[in-house]
Order: C-alpha cells, then structure tokens, then sequence
C-alpha cells in the first residue's frame, strides 16, 4: 500500500514539475512596481499584508497616541472612589472609555480621512505621502496634550538639541512624552475627583465614632451617600464632560 502511494507521488511530482519550471520567476501578487512620478505602487496583496500587521498594532496605538489613555485611568479611579467595588464593571468602563475616545478624536480622524484617505484612495498621492500626511493631525494633537517640560525630558535622553517646530518632533520622542503627560493629567484629575468622597468618609467615620459605633464599617455607612451625592450632582455627565472639554480648553 505505502509502494504505490509512494508511487503516485512520485508521478504527480514528475506532472507538476514542468508547469513550475516553465513558470516565470517571482510572485506577481508580491511585486513592487514603479510609479509615473517616481515613487512605488504597491499590489493588493501586499497592501493587505501591511493592513493585518497595522490591526496588530492598533492596541498599542489606542493606547498611546489618543485620549483613550486619560479617560480609562480617571474612570478607574472614580469607581475606586466611590468604593462600590466592581460596579461599574470593566466592560461598561471600557465601552465608555472607547466611546467618548471617538468622540474626543472624531476631529483627528476627520482631518486624517480628508488630507491622507482619500487623496490616496483616489490615486493621487502614493502609500508614503499618506503616512506622512496622516502624522500631522495626530501630532498635533498630541502636541496639543503634551507639556513643554516633558518633551525637553525625552529629547534630551534621546541625545538631540532641539528641533525648530513642534512638528518636527519625531513620534518616538513625541509618543513617550504625551504619554507622560497624559499620566500625570489623570492622576491630576482623579485626585479632584476622590477628594469630595473622601470628606464623606472621614464625615462618616467621625460620626461613627462618637456614637461608639466602632464596629461598624464606614465604608458600609458611606457608600449610599456617597452614590446619593454623585447622582443628584448628576456625577456621570458632569465627569464625562469635563474629561471631554478637557482636550479643547
């Protein structure tokens, strides 16, 4: 049984080894070809190629290069003070998180669809002069968000001695620093967030405590007026709000 499976390998392999050798060389689906004005077409393939590989990156994008970084870090800290635990859990927190970041960048991408997308969808500008275009809007936003002090930190780690424009500032000095930046505004944010819980705990605590309640916890005391407080304040539009305007004051 092996003999003549052996064998009828052997003659499919003798059929097919014409049809390859008489194949022209090269993978036309893999080909680069010359443009009229000097610059490089790329075909289908390839292009989907390099789209796969930018879906692999697009966690790390998200999440260094837009507003998606400050708004999941004050959400986080909101829900860590009010002390309701879980609630909301990490799915809502996230899908909001995503959201408003849509929202946030809606102008970014708008500008990115008009000056890079289409004149390359239409033919008019190549692959690289996309990119190049597509950096703009987003490096000025980022530039926008990023303080003075932290791209002087960046760059001089990186060993440079400055730049004439803010543009000129590469993404792998710009990057690093608006992610800084971005820290530090969370943190900024969600220390004024906690600080209105926090005096109700205290409040709480002290009344517990005269009363000889030492028992009981505080947290368990607190927590409803603590949610009392953040819907009669109407707390959700209010943070969502001002997490938003606070990329364009």
């Amino acid at each position: 049984m092996r003999s003549k499976v052996c064998q009828a390998t052997l003659l499919i392999l003798v059929f097919l080894t014409p049809a390859v050798t008489s194949a022209a060389p090269g993978i036309p689906a893999f080909s680069v070809q010359s443009a009229a004005g000097g610059g490089q077409t790329y075909t289908l393939t390839l292009q989907v190629l390099a789209l796969m590989t930018a879906i692999t990156l697009l966690p790390a994008i998200l999440l260094m290069m837009t507003a998606f970084t400050r708004i999941v870090i004050v959400l986080s800290i909101l829900r860590q003070a009010l002390g309701a635990g879980q609630t909301p859990p990490n799915q809502v927190l996230l899908g909001l998180a995503l959201f408003l970041t849509f929202f946030v960048m809606s102008p970014v991408i708008n500008r990115i669809d008009q000056v890079s997308y289409q004149p390359y969808a239409a033919g008019t500008i190549d692959a690289p002069t996309a990119l190049s275009r597509a950096e703009v809007p987003l490096k000025e936003f980022m530039l926008h968000q990023t303080r003075e002090n932290d791209i002087a930190t960046f760059v001089h780690i990186a060993g440079g001695h400055g730049y004439q424009t803010p543009l000129d500032v590469p993404l792998s000095v710009l990057v690093p620093a608006f992610v800084t930046s971005e820290l530090k505004t969370s943190f900024i944010i969600g220390f004024l967030l906690f600080i209105p819980f926090v005096i109700i705990d205290l409040v709480v605590a002290s009344v517990l405590m005269s009363m000889g309640m030492m028992m009981v916890s505080p947290v368990l005391i607190s927590l409803p007026f603590k949610l009392m407080l953040f819907v009669l304040v109407d707390g959700w539009t209010l943070v969502m709000g001002t997490l938003a305007s606070s990329f364009y004051h």
